[in-house]
Parts: structure tokens; C-alpha cells; sequence
């Protein structure tokens, strides 16, 4: 529609363009947008009507075409969806008669209705009646888009012939009032019972605990037998109690906090961040199982989380039935529009290798953030704006109106199952109290809370219109809530007595061959290494090219690489990083691990280093070298992932989460990209173990190292993760040999623990010469926490400490000025720090005199600050470590080669030559 309200494409300029639809129309009226196909519908119902005698109702006719497809596209605009407006909603311009080519003198004349009433022809004003009641009543629809034209005439289709009006058994709304009902009075009895304690109140909104267990009736009736809930923490409370049936002393008893410290180490989160996991049975008598993800106050983190969790569950079930397993991700207004991540997640919806089937919104737009009002939070019209970008069909719902809140869930539910694709819910509603208990909301919207003061809640509201109806007998509803309010007060009493604590239950289902970690058990070694043959076999097995497949003429020289390398003496030195990897992800696949990567450009390696797809130069055929390795192998799924890390990690994250026995790995473009998903290393890698109890093997990979290629591709942070590290949370390891590293993948899913891990991996060493190892080294061994000089003579009087790549920077200077007074010990994984390893072998220099940390990162980055004081305390008295690197910077890297080429060379000199520090 242009800017006079008229449509566009209705004049002469664009008539090639209707020449060219109606001749796609005539051919196959299915191939092209249903308002197109209506538009010829209508034109050819106008030319036989000229040829019964009928004159001057073309146009007319043309026009009441665009009138339905007005009300299809904007009648949401004028949907009584806001519970709290003080007038109703305007007439928007789109639906204006005159702009649409009526006066008011044709609302008596009949016309054609296009099949959206039973009658072929009807007044104007009937047919307006009847899209003012399907499309302006108390649930407004955004439905019509180009990506799927199948979904939107099969709603459209669903939505007229019922009118869109719920039409409910008796029994269904009794079950409607009566989840209201423990809805409002079980946040009556918080209220009451904990004054002042935030609980972040779900009043003003409950609505949202009938439309979830619609959710999940609906869903259980559609083969779904699981749910995987994220949502914020408001009305978690709510969700926990009334749908997940979480036992209310168990919420009560966080109220009253009764903590011991004698029954855990893990410092906890506050009752309304926490998850929570269920087998409960639906209105309908099926049983499925529901979980709740725990997540932080960054709101919709959890959401790329969620998605991963559900992933994972679906390939171990069986990925081609989605429908089984079904994420529900759970909206504030104000957080839905301005993060990020809800757009980032979004675009994985329909990626291979993230795509779930389709994930139910629902977005409890309370129309306030903490303080602040729509107008402030954002610039587009909806707060679900961001959804139409995507085709997302979305539903706008008036929480006053139950049963239309209740019937969208319907929809909703079946939209997902057939068309698997997202479908938004956008709850309207309000907050009753601030945004925590303790908060005085008419410090800032006075006006508005003056109504909602005066406002009757929802279930007081759909009470009185069942009682009208005469659904429901006024005792009845009495005794149910008398009911429901002595339940509350007995859980409490009982608690009271058995001052029970609640407690996170992390080991089961998938969990229980695992265990906790223990300081320790932490460095006992494990078998990590692989036979000479096997190695061999499956080296092969990955480079033979298929006689089919024309692969690129330098990608034939890689391949041949890494045939040769296996073929050579095992102690000969010449295996390298990639090969190392792959026989790495090869050794498990035939153990049955599966092997998970994702990452941007991963696939080929940002640095043309992993070639884990080859295509055929020809046709473009893909091939999977690593998918085809033994007979009976583990699934290899390595993807390349949209230009996100926020999004991207956090999926991965949850996939580690319901995918224990999996090696689950992201790798950064650059390890300096990982600041792009800080909220997720801050809020869930680092400490979902002491918060919620929750345990993650996931795999970070970080390019790092110094090669004067500027300020955002060397440093991988390596200070922020060791800064992060504390209580055995996670690894942090800098490894300098391909069978380090080979040995340190294996070892992450051949440990009874879980534990994050971070490699900060290389760049320039992928192709060093001396950047090699042995086939021995990766039948014999496993992964060293600490690495000693090779030399067998220990009588060095200078010990250079240093971790990652430097290490070959100091060998090369140290043959270079051929001296055999320097030892070098690396600090292969700097945190958990092996303490009794490195004193072991600090113990063998006995006259060792002088002590260098040596590292290419500026003196207030890299591992300095956490290594110093380490060191330090295991040094014999009156010896001190010293610092060699760069100083400190504001930048982590310099852009200039040249610069970067003599602070290189004011390392290696100060590194060797005592007069220089």
C-alpha cells in the first residue's frame, strides 16, 4: 500500500507485472500468493458477471478483494488485544472504506465474499461484520508472508471458516478457570506468607499457566511426549508450582532458606533463576516430561541454551522426529525487543544442524520493563516485531480473554506440528505489582497504575463470566478455592516442621555414569592412547577420496600429507594439528563417541587447515571424509554456523548439557571473537556447576598467538578465562604439540567428569615445521599437564616458564645462540594448575638461579597475574620470578608487522640475556 492508503500495484505502470502473475495464475493458481490468486478469483467472478448483463461491478468487485486482504493483513491494528487501553483501538487508515474505494452508500449493496462467507454474494457491511469478528476482535493475527505460502493459506483457511472464536466444552473452561485459579491464589498466598521477598509475581498475567498447559495437552494429543521450557523470572514461581508441579514446601523451603553449609560446596542462585525437571500428566491423562533451564538475569540467554538442549535430546531420540521433543521459549516485552540473542537464535530456526521444528514464543508483555515504557524500549510497532523478518506467524492475545489466550495455544501448537516452524504468542497484559515486590512502580507510571490498582484480576474477571453463563455454580467455585488455599497452608506447616531443604538433583537420566569433580582425582591419568594400527586404519579411511569425486588440486596434495605422515617410522616427528584432530575425532567416532562441531567457516578451517567437507569441483557435491571411517561409527556432525557466537555457543552449551557422552565442540573464527559471547562464558560456562548444579563437557577452540596480524586476530584473552577460574570450574589449556592436543580431546569424554574445556589453539604453528608429532606419541602417553625440557641434563641455571606457541619463538632463539644453560618448562593447561607436577619437576634444577615467565601478550593479558603468585610460592626462598612479554597495553596487539617484528625481538633478548631484563 503507498502513502494515499491505496494499493500499489492497482495502475498501469505495473501492468506488466499482473500480466506476468495472471499468466503464472492461469497456469497453476497454487504457485503464486493467495492475495494474487484472490485478485484473479475475483476478477474472473466480475467478467462472467459483465457477461450475465451485470455492468459497472468490476471495479467493485476488484475492490472487495482489497478490502479482505486489508483486514487479513491489518486488522490486527485494530484488535481489542490491551487489556489496560483507556479507548479502544483506533480504526486504522489501511481499513479506511474511502482509501479502500467504498463510500457508506455501498454498505447496503451485495458483492461477491470470495468464499469468506457460506453465500456467494452479501452486503458490503456483512462482510465487514464478519472480518471485523475474525480479524479486530480479542486476538489480532500477523500471518501473511512470502516465505511459506502453504502456511498461510492453511491458517488463513482455519481462522475464517471457525470465525475465530473459541468454541470450548464446558469441561474445558471449568479447566481453564481452574488453572487461573491456582494461578492467582498460589502468588495471593507468596504475597501474604513472604512480604517483600521478591518473587517476581505473575499477577496481571496469569493467563500464561493456561495457555502452557494447553501447550502441553495439545502438543501430548500431537505425539510430543517432552518439553524443554526457557523463560525469565517472572511468573517463574508459577510455572515451577503449576505446570512442572514442583511441590510447593520444595518452594517454600526456598523462601525460608534453610541453608546448611555441611550439605554443599556450590554457593547456589536465588529460587527464581533455578531449573527444574518433571514427569507430569496433561488434562488429557498422557505423561510427558517437561524441564525448565535454568538461566541468569541476562533475560533471554537462555533462549539459544533451550534450543541446543532440545537438539541434542531430538538425535539421540531420533532426529526425524521432532515432533516428540518440543522447546517453549518464554518472552518479557522489553527483553524480546532489545537483545540481540532473541534475533541470533532466531536465525538458527531453520540452519541444518540447529533446526529443532520449530519453537513455541510466548511473549508476556507486561507493556513495562524494570521502569520502562513501550516508546522508550523500542521502535517498532510490536514487540515481536523481530519475528516477521522470519515468516513467524504471530498471534496477539488479550490476557482478559482467556478462552482466545487458550484457543491460540491451540493453533499454535498445530502450526509447529505441521509446518515445523516458530510461532510467536504475545500475551498482552500488566503487572500488578512493581517489578519485584519490593519496588514502587508509581514512582514512574503513576497514571497506569492507578488503573491497574482498580482493575479485577483475570480469573475473578472469567469467574464471573462462567457464573453468567451458568457454566459454573457459585458454591462449586467457592469450595475449589477453599480447596486449593488449605493445600497451601498445609505444605507450609509440614515444612515448617521438616525444615526440608530443596535440593538440585545433577546425576541422573543421562547423567548417572557421571560424577562430580574431585581436587583430587583431577590429574590421575587416563588412558587416552591409541593403537599404531587402528591409527593407521583409520587415517586411511579418512583419505580415501571416492573414485567419483573430483576434489581440488591442492586439497589431493593436503590428503596425500597426511597418508604420508601415518605411513612414516612412528618416531619420526610428522603428524600436525590437523591430522592430529582428525585422528582425534576418528579414534572416537569408532569408539561410539559422537563428535559435534560448529563454528564459522569450520568446516574447511578459517585457516584452510581442518578440510573436513571436500566438494566435488565438477558438481558440487559434498563429501563427509569423517562421517565415513569404520562400519559401525558414531555420528561426525561438524557445521558451519551463521556469523554469530552469542547464539551459536550458547546452543552448543545446551547441547553438552542433555548430551553427556558426546564430544561437543565451537570453535571461534578468531579466538578474539569470543568476547561476542561473554554473557555465556560469565553465566553458564564458568559457573553453572556452583549456581544450579549443572555440568557441561562442551569444547571451546580459540585461534591465539602473536603474528602481527593486529589488534583482533591474536589474542584469544586468555587473563578473562583464567580470571573466570575457580573451584575446578573448568580448563584452561594452551597445548603445544598436535599429540597435546590429541590426547586432551580424548581425554575430556574418557573421564568420568565434566568439565568445560578452552584450547586456545594455533594459527601460524598449523603449518611449523617443528610443530610435529611422533605416531608414538599417540599410541603411548596421555595428556601432561606440565611439560619438562627434553634435555636429560637438568643443570640449567635459567628456567624459561612459558605456555603456547612462544615455546617454539624460544627453542628457535635458543639453538640460534646455541646455549645449554636455559631450560624450558611449558604450562601446558593453566588452570587447574598441577601443582605437585610442576614442583616434581622443578625439583630436578637444583641449580637453577634464575626464573622467567616468558609470553608474547601484554604484561596485564595473557597468564601472567594468575601464574606469578603460583610460581612464586613454589620457588625457594630468595628466588623470584620474573616477567618477560610485552608491556602493558591498552590494545591487545599492535597493527604493524614491523612493530610487531622488534617487540618479538625485545622478548627474545631479555629472555636470554640477563643484562637485558
Amino acid at each position: 500500500m503507498d502513502q494515499s492508503g491505496k494499493f500499489s500495484y492497482m495502475h498501469l505502470g505495473n501492468i506488466a507485472l499482473i500480466e506476468e502473475m495472471r499468466a503464472l495464475y492461469l497456469e497453476d493458481p497454487e504457485q503464486i500468493d493467495p492475495s494474487w490468486r484472490y485478485f484473479f478469483e475475483g476478477m474472473d467472478f466480475s467478467l462472467q458477471a459483465e457477461g450475465a448483463g451485470q455492468k459497472n461491478v468490476h471495479t467493485k468487485d476488484l475492490a472487495v478483494i482489497n478490502l479482505i486482504d486489508a483486514y487479513r493483513r491489518f486488522g490486527h491494528l485494530k484488535a481489542a488485544v490491551n487489556p489496560i487501553a483507556t479507548t479502544p483501538p483506533a480504526h486504522p487508515p489501511e481499513l479506511d472504506l474511502k482509501m479502500l474505494g467504498f463510500s457508506t452508500s455501498d454498505l447496503k449493496e451485495p458483492f461477491p465474499t470470495f468464499d469468506l462467507l457460506e453465500a456467494p454474494m452479501a452486503r458490503l457491511e456483512e462482510i465487514i461484520e464478519v472480518l471485523e469478528k475474525i480479524y479486530c476482535g480479542s486476538i489480532g493475527i500477523e500471518y501473511q508472508s512470502r516465505h511459506s505460502p502453504e502456511l498461510e493459506h492453511w491458517l488463513q483457511g482455519k481462522i475464517e471458516s471457525t470465525r475465530f472464536s473459541p468454541n470450548f466444552s464446558v469441561d474445558q473452561k471449568k479447566s481453564i478457570l481452574h488453572y487461573l485459579n491456582k494461578a492467582e491464589l498460589f502468588e495471593i498466598f507468596l504475597h501474604t506468607k513472604y512480604v517483600g521477598q521478591k518473587r517476581f509475581s505473575l499477577e496481571g498475567g496469569e493467563t500464561l499457566i493456561p495457555i502452557l498447559q494447553e501447550i502441553l495437552s495439545k502438543g501430548a494429543a500431537m505425539e510430543a511426549d517432552e518439553f524443554v521450557i526457557g523463560m525469565a523470572h517472572r511468573g517463574r514461581l508459577n510455572v515451577l508450582a503449576n505446570i512442572l508441579q514442583k511441590s510447593f514446601s520444595m518452594i517454600f523451603s526456598e523462601f525460608e532458606d534453610y541453608f546448611d553449609p555441611t550439605l554443599t560446596e556450590a554457593s547456589g542462585d536465588v529460587k527464581y533463576h533455578r531449573g527444574f525437571s518433571a514427569n507430569v500428566e496433561t488434562t488429557t491423562g498422557k505423561q510427558v516430561h517437561i524441564s525448565l533451564t535454568a538461566n541468569p538475569s541476562h533475560l533471554e540467554s537462555v533462549d539459544p541454551v533451550v534450543e541446543g538442549k532440545v537438539k541434542a535430546k531430538q538425535i539421540q531420540r531420533d532426529e526425524g522426529r521432532q515432533q516428540k521433543i518440543v522447546p517453549i521459549v518464554i518472552h518479557g516485552d522489553s527483553s524480546v525487543a532489545g537483545q540481540g540473542v532473541v534475533y541470533e537464535t532466531l536465525q538458527l530456526s531453520q540452519v541444518n544442524g540447529y533446526s529443532t521444528g520449530g519453537t513455541i514464543h510466548i511473549v508476556v508483555h507486561n507493556q513495562i520493563g524494570f521502569t520502562t515504557l513501550p516508546h522508550e524500549y523500542r521502535s517498532s510497532r510490536y514487540s515481536t516485531d523481530v519475528a516477521t523478518g522470519f515468516g513467524i506467524p504471530v498471534f496477539h492475545v488479550n490476557a482478559e480473554d482467556p478462552e482466545g489466550c487458550v484457543l491460540a495455544a491451540e493453533l499454535a501448537c498445530e502450526i509447529r506440528h505441521r509446518f515445523g516452524c516458530d510461532v510467536f504468542i504475545e500475551m498482552n497484559c500488566y503487572r500488578k505489582y512493581g517489578h519485584n515486590e519490593g519496588d514502587e512502580p508509581a514512582f514512574t507510571q503513576p497514571l497506569q497504575y492507578q488503573m491497574i490498582k482498580q482493575k479485577q484480576s483475570i480469573r475473578e474477571l472469567y469467574r464471573e463470566q462462567l457464573l453468567h453463563q451458568g457454566v459454573l455454580e457459585k458454591q462449586v467455585a467457592d469450595d475449589l478455592e477453599e480447596e486449593f488455599k488449605k493445600e497451601l497452608h498445609f505444605e507450609l506447616q509440614e515444612l515448617k516442621i521438616s525444615k526440608e531443604r530443596s535440593e538440585t538433583e545433577a546425576f541422573g537420566g543421562l547423567w548417572q555414569n557421571y560424577e562430580k569433580i574431585h581436587k583430587k582425582t583431577i590429574f590421575d591419568p587416563i588412558k587416552t592412547s591409541v593403537s599404531l594400527s587402528l591409527l593407521r586404519e583409520v587415517c586411511l579411511s579418512f583419505c580415501t577420496v571416492p573414485d567419483d569425486l573430483n576434489i581440488h588440486s591442492k586439497l589431493k596434495r593436503v590428503i596425500d600429507q597426511r597418508k604420508g605422515a601415518i605411513q612414516k617410522d612412528s618416531n619420526v616427528a610428522s603428524v600436525d594439528w590437523s591430522l592430529a584432530e582428525h585422528l582425534a575425532f576418528a579414534s572416537l567416532l569408532c569408539e561410539g563417541v559422537h563428535v559435534r562441531l560448529s563454528g564459522q567457516d569450520c568446516l574447511r578451517g578459517t585457516f584452510t587447515q581442518r578440510h573436513s567437507v571436500w566438494v566435488d569441483q565438477n558438481d558440487g557435491r559434498r563429501y563427509f571424509p569423517l562421517s565415513n571411517v569404520c562400519s559401525e561409527q558414531a555420528a561426525c556432525t561438524i557445521y558451519n554456523s551463521p556469523l554469530s557466537e552469542f547464539a551459536v555457543l550458547g546452543f552448543e552449551f545446551g547441547y553438552s548439557l542433555s548430551y553427556p557422552s558426546a564430544l561437543v565442540l565451537w570453535e571461534a573464527q578468531f579466538g578474539d571473537f569470543a568476547n561476542g559471547a561473554q554473557v555465556i562464558f560469565d553465566q553458564y560456562i564458568s559457573s553453572s556447576e556452583q549456581k544450579w548444579s549443572r555440568y557441561s563437557g562442551l569444547v571451546i577452540l580459540l585461534p591465539h598467538g602473536f603474528e602481527g596480524q593486529g589488534p583482533e586476530h591474536s589474542s584469544g584473552r586468555i587473563e578473562r578465562f583464567l580470571q573466570l577460574s575457580a573451584e575446578t570450574n573448568m580448563q584452561v589449556v594452551y597445548p603445544t604439540t598436535p599429540a597435546q592436543y590429541f590426547h586432551l580431546l580424548r581425554r575430556q569424554v574418557k573421564r568420568a567428569v565434566r568439565l568445560p574445556l578452552v584450547v586456545f589453539t594455533p594459527k601460524g604453528l598449523l603449518r611449523h615445521p617443528k610443530c610435529l608429532s611422533p605416531l608414538e606419541d599417540f599410541s603411548g602417553g596421555t595428556f601432561q599437564e606440565i611439560l619438562d625440557d627434553p634435555a636429560k641434563d637438568k643443570k640449567q641455571k635459567r628456567i624459561l616458564f612459558c605456555s603456547g606457541r612462544i615455546y617454539y619463538d624460544l627453542l628457535a632463539e635458543r639453538e640460534k645462540r646455541e646455549l645449554d644453560h636455559v631450560a624450558i618448562i611449558r604450562v601446558e593447561q593453566l588452570y587447574p594448575f598441577h601443582h605437585e607436577l610442576f614442583s616434581h619437576i622443578l625439583e630436578k634444577y637444583t641449580q637453577a638461579s634464575e626464573f622467567y615467565w616468558v609470553q608474547e601478550e601484554p604484561r596485564n593479558m595473557g597468564a601472567w597475574s594468575y601464574v606469578a603468585p603460583v610460581i612464586q610460592k613454589r620457588l625457594s626462598k630468595g628466588h623470584v620470578l620474573h616477567y618477560v612479554g610485552r608491556s602493558r597495553a591498552a590494545s591487545p596487539a599492535t597493527g604493524s608487522h614491523k612493530a610487531h617484528k622488534k617487540e618479538q625481538e625485545e622478548i627474545m633478548e631479555i629472555a636470554f640475556d640477563k643484562e637485558a631484563l
